[in-house]
């Protein structure tokens, strides 16, 4: 296990009724993960609206997760772009306010082939000597990382994982065979959990974890206690909720839920639009009992 640890909550960004940057909730925001099982946070990734972040907000974001957080949970910073140079940018700023990791999305929309996807990454390795961490998420980015790719990039001394929401159980079985044996795997969607953690992975970064962290904290402790029936008998209680956050398009659920608790964290960027209040209410009443005390 590396420092990371099994429960990684990829982190929405909270924003206040004028829907700029609210630095207040955000600090609760992560006073409520670090109660609730973190073990470390993604923060300005795909669940933090990063597309809509302005360059000083998401250097705001860094800046108050590590002063509130570091130290105590690992800060991982979302710095992926679709072009080399501004992610090498984006990952000098996050060295330099002293972020403990950084996590790498494959480039969208330009669609590059898999040499230009290793010499991208090598180029941001070689740039600093973070711990970096894979993003492969084809249906966002329309590019995906092979296995041949991945196994490559493992060799690199600071590449040290891979978040795979590929839903490709098969890859994560073949890279914990073939991969050096520091080279850590997390899925990256929450149904796949457990899966995941039987073919020899290493966690979750999660969505859900806003809401049950405790519980999924549990989750690992139980499976690495040999006692699978009840590990999967956790898994199932929580499946509802796995689909309910994906419902609709990431993060409108989870951002919807977490105000219905109190939580706070205001509405979405365009063109991300919040869920129907009817619709969102339907979908609390449902979940409401499987959220963490």
């Amino acid at each position: 296990m590396n420092s990371f640890g099994p429960v990684i909550t990829a982190m929405v960004t909270p924003f206040d009724e004028y829907n700029q940057l609210n630095i207040g909730s955000l600090r609760k925001l992560i006073i409520h993960l670090l109660k609730h099982g973190s073990t470390s946070l993604v923060i300005t990734g795909t669940t933090g609206e990063a597309p809509t972040l302005t360059a000083i907000e998401r250097l705001r974001v860094w800046e108050t997760a590590v002063d509130f957080a570091g130290g105590t949970v690992p800060i991982i910073a979302g710095v992926g772009t679709n072009n080399t140079k501004t992610t090498i940018h984006n990952v000098k700023l996050a060295e330099e306010v002293g972020v403990d990791g950084v996590l790498v999305v494959t480039p969208y929309y330009n669609k590059p082939n898999q040499l230009g996807l290793i010499t991208h990454y090598k180029e941001i390795a070689n740039s600093t000597n973070l711990p970096i961490l894979l993003y492969n998420i084809p249906s966002r980015t329309g590019v995906s990382l092979t296995e041949e790719t991945i196994l490559e990039l493992a060799e690199v001394k600071n590449i040290v994982g891979i978040k795979d929401s590929s839903g490709d159980l098969s890859l994560l079985k073949s890279l914990k065979e073939h991969a050096p044996a520091n080279f850590s795997l997390y899925s990256g969607d929450d149904a796949s959990y457990l899966d995941t953690l039987k073919l020899g992975g290493d966690g979750i970064i999660s969505v859900a974890s806003h809401l049950v962290g405790n519980q999924m904290n549990q989750m690992y402790r139980l499976f690495t206690e040999g006692k699978l029936e009840e590990a999967e008998a956790l898994n199932e209680k929580l499946s509802p909720l796995y689909q309910g956050l994906f419902c609709t398009t990431n993060p409108i659920p989870v951002k919807s839920l977490l105000n219905q608790l109190g939580m706070e964290v205001g509405g979405l960027r365009l063109p991300l639009v919040e869920m129907d209040q009817f619709e969102s209410l339907d979908l609390f009443n449902e979940l409401r009992g499987l959220f963490d005390e």
